[in-house]
């Protein structure tokens, strides 16, 4: 196939002109800061779910020295239920990087700007474009969906030499001029008209040169990872409550959950009674809640709640001794929360006087 490039930009530019999302939040008085947090935050998370979290985070850290200097714990507090929390704490490890190696001003070379943790080729090249006025072609799940219809891209994109094919096109069709218009009128494109099913051909200013279109295969790009089935875990988690009160701790930084606090888990209820006396609680009554599934990207956990009434005081209630902390129901400090500890906080408030 062979592609005009000047013709390709001009209709996405014409149409971005016309249609183009330009009143979004990170979209109002740019700066590198502000573009890289929404550019974060968009990474598997639709705009709409973004915008609020977006707000609260930037009145919270409005610059990269406010964000360096807080807590790991507030930092999460405030990524709390937009989940992927990797990406929160890199947000937070580079924003450290860039006041020590920086001068707290956010790097405007494409190779520093990968360099700094959780930010990628076409974040960075997101970033540098639409708040420095670069040009740096961009590859986000958005784009590759335009570009492998367009094109007729075989191959699921998460395949290198697919990924490859993709990036080469992306190359040669960015303009020189214009480029951040013509980046996030990509990126719109794909959130808007080229969606995943029932795309709006019709109204695409690509619709009369798209292979996929013309073919009438627009559901087979791009191609799809093999299907696996996805596996089931279980595990119980321990809700030791006095008065209005929860007993949680901080998770390690890495893995699931990393950095969040949760409950205290166990495989099987034959280990109940031992992690209690590890704990430091002995008078207390069990009570099973009703089970649910959390599900991950990779796996379904299947958790167990079993609510732990103490009938004396805890030995200490004082908040985060040895990373642990009594957690008031109805007066609740500003923690990062992994999703089933914050469900199942907001159903123990509701019963717990």
């Amino acid at each position: 196939m062979t592609i005009q490039t000047t013709d390709f930009s001009s209709k996405i530019l014409n149409w971005f002109d016309q249609f183009g999302r330009k009143d979004l939040p990170w979209q109002q008085q740019k700066t590198p800061y502000s573009v890289w947090i929404s550019e974060i935050m968009l990474q598997q998370t639709q705009v709409t779910t973004v915008i609020p979290y977006y707000e609260r985070f930037m009145q919270r850290f409005e610059d990269i020295q406010t964000l360096a200097a807080a807590s790991e714990d507030d930092v999460l507090h405030h990524w709390t239920g937009l989940g992927y929390y990797a990406r929160a704490r890199n947000l937070h490890k580079s924003a450290k990087i860039i006041m020590a190696d920086y001068a707290g001003e956010f790097p405007t070379n494409v190779d520093d700007v990968v360099a700094l943790p959780g930010i990628g080729r076409s974040t960075a090249g997101a970033i540098l474009s639409l708040a420095c006025e670069q040009t740096h072609s961009i590859l986000d799940g958005n784009v590759k969906r335009v570009l492998a219809r367009y094109a007729a891209v075989d191959g699921w994109p998460g395949n290198k030499a697919v990924e490859q094919q993709l990036w080469q096109l992306a190359d040669e069709l960015t303009p020189i001029k214009r480029t951040a218009d013509y980046n996030q009128a990509m990126m719109d494109m794909g959130a808007t008209l080229c969606t995943r099913s029932s795309p709006k051909c019709q109204q695409c200013p690509l619709e009369a040169d798209c292979q996929a279109n013309n073919l009438g295969r627009q559901s087979d790009f791009p191609g799809k990872k093999a299907k696996k089935t996805i596996p089931t875990r279980s595990t119980i988690m321990i809700i030791p409550q006095w008065q209005q009160q929860i007993l949680i701790y901080k998770r390690p930084p890495a893995g699931i959950w990393g950095g969040l606090w949760g409950f205290y888990q166990i495989e099987g209820k034959e280990q109940l009674a031992e992690q209690l006396r590890q704990l430091q609680l002995i008078d207390y009554e069990v009570q099973n809640l009703a089970p649910f599934r959390h599900t991950f990207s990779h796996f379904h956990l299947d958790i167990q709640p079993v609510l732990v009434n103490l009938t004396q005081a805890p030995a200490t209630n004082q908040v985060q001794e040895n990373q642990q902390c009594w957690y008031d129901l109805h007066n609740p400090p500003e923690l990062g929360l992994a999703a089933p500890t914050q469900l199942l906080f907001k159903q123990l408030a509701n019963i717990t006087p």
